[in-house]
């Protein structure tokens, strides 16, 4: 497995957190466009981690399952 799937993946992921934290943070200035505009950049983000992480799974070895 390449380990530069696995570290897109990670890094969707991390997008995807900081996102979702800076609309937060947008959220409590009552900037609701704004945290609208980063609610779905956050939500696309984990959509393609999600997307990329199930693709990384069925790539994997069997004998690596739990």
């Amino acid at each position: 497995m390449p380990q530069s799937l696995h570290a897109e993946a990670a890094e969707l992921h991390t997008h995807a957190a900081y996102a979702h934290a800076a609309a937060e943070c947008q959220h409590s200035t009552g900037d609701h466009i704004s945290t609208q505009d980063l609610t779905r950049l956050a939500y696309e983000r984990s959509q393609e981690a999600a997307q990329l992480s199930r693709k990384i799974a069925q790539q994997s070895p069997k004998s690596m399952e739990v």
